[in-house]
């Protein structure tokens, strides 16, 4: 299990400018764009970033392919859904890039709702959901480690498969590690048996222990035949000089977002998923949680990660982070528009009081 924290940022891979308050730039999906983000993550401490998927986005795969081009050292976080992908022809693709990168790959297994019909895909209710991704994630971890794979699931068959090139052992790490998120029952279940990090969004710090301690009591419950399930915490963080200066410019931010009504926040808009009323409900908890956990945007139209904001000073914002970290949190992915300066500022002045 990591022991070392781990730190990355977000690239939301979107052609609509101006995402979550960010700097409406006349391209903001352009290689230039994202390849200064990249750029300037390797410069400033970052591991690499989470690239975000949904029908609508360009294509999460080759956003990811074309800045490890452009990089050495930077790690995409490769969002990825079960039906857009087939098991085989993923694992392949995944290895292939990983190959070519040195070891650079990890991805993010996503099986929230989103716009199936348009892409061929379709699904029945729930449960069927995470069965399928359940069955995917088993799959494509075996086409990795295994040679000449024969699996007949409910929804995925192959024969006599093996996935080339072969992924490289580095160490410990035998092949990318699946990151995967969702809070409902179904989701749990699927994480505790197949995840390698099961990821949180911003909820108040009982609530996380809380899901650490089921989804490890799952695990044991379970039989999970995979090493320890590790955790990550996915958040937007909001950092000035000062305490006062940070709160002064969050809540300028918030009154903006409600004159706009949530316009280019709200990315999670849909049928809302259980995490995602988890965080909408902490609203009736207070607008502030546990020390700086600034629950008032999800009032105003924020969703998924930008629902709630830790909000401070560096010294404020990396207390609250550690204390995530002592409940069991080892994987970080941070952010706040506008993306290219809070990369700069962020990985200047919070990411040294994480490190050391």
């Amino acid at each position: 299990m990591s022991s070392r924290p781990e730190f990355l940022w977000y690239i939301p891979n979107d052609v609509k400018a101006g995402h979550r308050g960010d700097t409406a730039t006349a391209n903001p999906n352009s290689l230039e764009t994202l390849t200064a983000q990249a750029l300037a993550l390797e410069q400033h401490g970052w591991k690499g970033a989470l690239i975000g998927t949904g029908w609508g986005r360009p294509d999460t795969f080759t956003v990811a392919a074309a800045l490890a081009a452009r990089t050495t050292t930077f790690e995409p976080l490769i969002a990825i859904r079960p039906g857009y992908w087939r098991p085989a022809n993923f694992a392949s693709a995944a290895a292939t890039l990983d190959q070519l990168t040195g070891g650079r790959v990890k991805v993010n297994i996503v099986s929230g709702q989103d716009d199936l019909a348009a892409y061929g895909d379709s699904e029945g209710d729930q449960a069927q959901r995470y069965a399928r991704t359940k069955e995917f994630m088993r799959l494509v971890r075996k086409l990795w480690t295994d040679e000449g794979v024969t699996y007949a699931g409910e929804y995925f068959q192959v024969e006599n498969s093996t996935a080339a090139p072969r992924l490289e052992a580095r160490g410990e790490r035998r092949h990318p590690k699946l990151y995967f998120g969702g809070a409902s029952e179904a989701a749990e279940k699927v994480a505790a048996t197949e995840a390698d990090v099961q990821l949180f969004w911003g909820e108040p710090l009982e609530d996380v222990k809380q899901r650490i301690e089921r989804l490890k009591a799952l695990s044991k419950e379970l039989d999970r035949d995979l090493p320890p399930l590790e955790f990550g915490l996915r958040i937007t963080t909001l950092v000035r000089d000062t305490t006062e200066q940070a709160w002064a410019d969050a809540e300028a931010k918030v009154a903006e977002m409600a004159k706009v009504k949530g316009s280019g926040w709200n990315d999670h808009a849909g049928p809302v998923a259980v995490g995602q009323r988890r965080l909408l409900d902490l609203q009736a908890r207070g607008d502030v949680i546990d020390d700086n956990l600034y629950t008032a945007p999800g009032k105003f139209g924020g969703g998924g990660a930008g629902t709630t904001w830790l909000v401070g000073s560096a010294q404020d914002v990396a207390r609250s982070l550690r204390k995530y970290q002592e409940l069991g949190i080892t994987h970080f992915i941070l952010s706040d528009t506008p993306y290219l300066a809070e990369i700069k500022r962020q990985g200047d002045q919070l990411l040294p009081l994480l490190q050391g």
